[in-house]
């Protein structure tokens, strides 16, 4: 599968763009804050239903405009083509379709174009809280798995109506444990279900991710990713059990899959504090590379990657390396954006790549 066509209006700082791909390598080349960026993020908004960098999807209309909209054309394995279109109206809700028929559920879309980003901003599953690390596992794993996907919905769900009732007790200051005992049972079997996933997930996945640290660095450094969860310890009902007077005093449930974490370590410690800068960036790209692979043995066919600004970020060495597994034909249809048009032709021109170039400035493409 491959992204033949998109079209763009209002989208961020683009006014207006229709772009026509290669189906091996298409370069982004302009400044800082030209625009960039924005085109990959409207790829990503065609398979994830929104955006890499900011959820809220108002924001993400142009200035003074009323609307934005995206619509991708899309060759798909059967050999036909699917149109997939975004728009999104200020005040309005998001209308996504495929096929000009509108999704239900947005959910259903996901996993259908997969895609794999790598950003300066990965870097954040290193330095930010366990919220964005639980987030970029849900990701990956939702991508190819429907069933946990709903699972996770409705473990939310669940959660939301377990927290508003601790609140409801300690507002009118009484206990229900009958009422309570429903949702902790529901969320028992939810979170049970996600913990065996993700620790299913991570076993496939840990191997991978080192295969590509070990080849991106040439490091004999030892790397892996660890799963910490309270459910490693206990069952999800000897948790609830034990802390309910905890969370009745801090009106919110303090245990389950929600609290989960991914230990990023290198030589048996925390790449965070441990790993220097370059140690740390092949570890995120790594990680990238790892997805990568994982979604296409699981699909059968190779995702869409895009390549934010990354050259710019990486040393030559670990730069001919990527090069490298483009060049042998790993990936499929890749994306790149850098600020220097000469070094994308030399890499891709020495290579023998077929490639596109195009040129932005100020929201403007140009091929």
């Amino acid at each position: 599968m491959y992204l033949k066509k998109i079209k763009l209006s209002n989208f961020k700082n683009c006014t207006s763009a229709e772009l026509a791909f290669s189906e091996k390598v298409n370069c982004f080349i302009g400044d800082n804050g030209a625009g960039k960026t924005n085109v990959l993020d409207a790829i990503y908004y065609l398979s994830f239903c929104k955006s890499y960098f900011n959820s809220i999807d108002n924001q993400n209309i142009k200035h003074e405009e009323d609307f934005f909209a995206i619509h991708g054309e899309y060759f798909n394995d059967s050999e036909t083509n699917d149109l997939i279109s975004c728009v999104q109206k200020r005040g309005k809700k998001k209308s996504f379709k495929k096929n000009k028929k509108e999704y239900d559920r947005l959910a259903d879309h996901i996993g259908l174009i997969p895609l794999v980003m790598i950003s300066p901003y990965d870097r954040d599953l290193i330095n930010d809280g366990s919220e964005l690390r639980r987030k970029y596992i849900d990701g990956v794993i939702s991508q190819f798995d429907h069933v946990y996907l709903k699972t996770l919905l409705s473990y939310n769900k669940t959660l939301l109506q377990r927290n508003t009732l601790l609140k409801q007790f300690a507002e009118g200051r009484y206990f229900d444990e009958a009422s309570l005992q429903i949702w902790n049972e529901k969320l028992c079997d939810l979170g049970s279900l996600i913990f065996d996933k993700r620790k299913e997930f991570l076993a496939e996945f840990n191997p991978l991710f080192e295969h590509f640290y070990q080849y991106l660095s040439k490091g004999k450094e030892k790397v892996g990713i660890n799963y910490d969860s309270q459910l490693l310890e206990k069952s999800m009902s000897v948790l609830l059990s034990d802390f309910i007077e905890k969370d009745r005093m801090l009106r919110y449930t303090t245990q389950g899959v929600h609290k989960d974490d991914l230990v990023l370590n290198i030589n048996d410690f925390p790449i965070k504090k441990f790993g220097s800068q370059g140690q740390q960036k092949s570890f995120v790209i790594a990680i990238k590379l790892a997805q990568f692979e994982f979604m296409r043995k699981k699909k059968g066919f190779k995702p869409i990657l895009l390549f934010d600004d990354i050259f710019d970020k990486l040393d030559d060495k670990r730069v001919q390396q990527i090069i490298h597994l483009v060049n042998e034909n790993n990936f499929g249809q890749v994306f790149v954006t850098d600020t220097q048009k000469q070094r994308v032709e030399k890499l891709f021109e020495e290579t023998g790549i077929d490639h596109e170039i195009f040129s932005v400035s100020n929201g403007i493409i140009i091929k």
